[in-house]
């Protein structure tokens, strides 16, 4: 199942970068990556309802890891076009304050509906002791006082919690984007590194290899000594390379358990780096 994961992140990443090569405006990407996503989260539903899972565990690993992976951005890229579209200018202060508005949007968003449920923080400390409920169909506890959007939902495609990672990531996602649409001068949040001069830096590994090397360098405390968080540290590099990451939290726990090395980008890294040093010998 981790194979189909990778799979599906690489199509996805493919087809984000076939439209950046294209040099579309934003709100084109956003619609086309939109229409490119609900497709796919689609023909997967098709798939899933006609074979079903293996097990207890493909169960639970497509609905924590792999179908909110593609609705996440599927409501990230739909907010993106729907913000574009309604922005009244494309330059100045009315521009920047429509965006600054946006994201005190998101975080009041973020403060009443995510951030103060059970369920965000289970998610955020990468606990697995209840995943056996929160990401298998049928196991909705109406007890716990769910919110009335349970009723609207497909339960033969979701278990109510997987729609609740795929906003987080949505989120996350949005907050990046508001922040490189935002003058980083009236803006501390912002990272002054979004210039016309950055945009052919681009990442080319994987999103996996990224976040590897920035926890490395957060645990490492190699820059500003460790005083910067590893939100802050992240949503640097995002914007340096122009790409947007998932939850690096989750993705960080993910790589804690890996068979075989944990640190697969840097062990790759040493290697490169020693071969290339060969070759001045």
């Amino acid at each position: 199942m981790e194979i189909v994961l990778n799979k599906v992140l690489s199509e996805i990443q493919r087809q984000e970068d076939k439209l950046s090569s294209q040099m579309m405006q934003t709100a084109n990407e956003a619609y086309q990556m939109t229409l490119f996503l609900k497709e796919m989260l689609f023909t997967i539903k098709m798939k899933v309802l006609q074979t079903g899972f293996k097990n207890e565990q493909q169960e639970i690993i497509f609905f924590k890891n792999i179908k909110p992976q593609i609705l996440g951005k599927l409501i990230y890229y739909n907010k993106v076009f729907r913000i574009e579209t309604t922005c009244p200018v494309s330059t100045g202060r009315i521009h920047q304050s429509y965006f600054e508005n946006q994201l005190k949007i998101l975080k009041s968003e973020y403060k009443e509906s995510i951030s103060n449920e059970d369920f965000y923080r289970y998610y955020r400390a990468g606990r697995t002791d209840r995943d056996h409920s929160y990401f298998r169909l049928g196991k909705i506890n109406y007890h716990d006082g769910l919110k009335s959007n349970v009723f609207e939902i497909d339960l033969s495609f979701s278990t109510y919690y997987d729609n609740k990672v795929a906003h987080i990531i949505a989120n996350e996602l949005l907050y990046t984007f508001l922040l490189t649409k935002i003058n980083p001068e009236k803006n501390p949040d912002a990272i002054s590194i979004n210039g016309d001069g950055n945009k052919d830096i681009s990442w080319t590994n994987s999103q996996n290899a990224l976040i590897e090397l920035i926890y490395a360098l957060y645990a490492s405390k190699s820059i500003a000594y460790g005083k910067i968080g590893i939100r802050k540290l992240a949503l640097i590099f995002q914007i340096l390379f122009r790409t947007p990451l998932n939850d690096i939290h989750h993705s960080f726990h993910r790589m804690k358990t890996r068979a075989g090395s944990r640190t697969v980008f840097l062990d790759q890294l040493k290697i490169s780096l020693e071969e290339y040093m060969d070759k001045d010998l």
